[in-house]
């Protein structure tokens, strides 16, 4: 699963990066929650960045809002919601973070996974435009089997793309697509956790993102081995 993101590199540096310019200003977040506008490159305008809501709203919906914010890799092509935005409507997610809860014996621990060199990178992700009586867009992030260092948090992980893969999502055939769609690599990730006030979309500041001791050790006193 993919339940939170981050992105507050410098908006000079996501545009060398995905070689591509933002819409509207590009302002720090460290706390993206589904229902959010979030930066993403579509592949109907690879040299932009647009701010769809976090959260795939299928064009027939009556209503917009309460989407779906992930949508399994290995089905993209079966279920009707997403398979006409899997053949037409690719983007690029862009964050330098995601967040997930790991499930301990002191409750739930949220916990941030960033690349190991703490780089922004790209998330496979679905857009999909929305009318009725204004002009809306969502989109969602596509998930896969977590590698071993995810797999210790959540039995799911976001699809993270190697920069070689992001031209090929957006603009490939569909057949080229499975080999895209794969675990990214444990060792080129980094694992650590973080305050639990990331439980509320309402908080969305730096220390959102610093390492903390997990309540779990804290409790059990694993904290004075460290």
């Amino acid at each position: 699963m993919c339940g939170r993101l981050s992105l507050f590199a410098p908006e000079a540096d996501l545009t060398e990066r995905f070689d591509a310019v933002p819409t509207r200003p590009i302002r720090p977040r460290y706390n993206v929650a589904p229902g959010q506008d979030h930066p993403v490159v579509r592949n109907d305008a690879p040299d932009e960045m647009h701010f769809p809501t976090w959260g795939f709203v299928p064009h027939w919906a009556d209503e917009f809002g309460g989407g779906h914010i992930n949508a399994r890799a290995e089905t993209l092509a079966e279920k009707p919601t997403f398979r006409d935005a899997y053949r037409e409507r690719r983007c690029l997610v862009l964050a330098d973070g995601f967040y997930d809860w790991k499930k301990t014996a002191t409750g739930k621990q949220p916990y941030r996974m960033t690349r190991a060199d703490g780089k922004p990178f790209a998330m496979a992700g679905l857009w999909e435009p929305w009318q009725n009586g204004e002009q809306k867009t969502s989109f969602t992030v596509v998930t896969t089997e977590p590698n071993d260092l995810v797999g210790e948090i959540h039995h799911r992980m976001p699809v993270i793309l190697a920069e070689d893969e992001e031209s090929r999502w957006l603009h490939d055939d569909e057949e080229e697509f499975e080999s895209v769609l794969d675990t990214f690599p444990g060792n080129e990730m980094r694992a650590y956790p973080v305050s639990k006030r990331v439980n509320s979309p309402k908080n969305d500041s730096p220390e959102l993102v610093a390492e903390v001791m997990a309540e779990e050790d804290a409790q059990t006193g694993l904290g004075d081995f460290s």
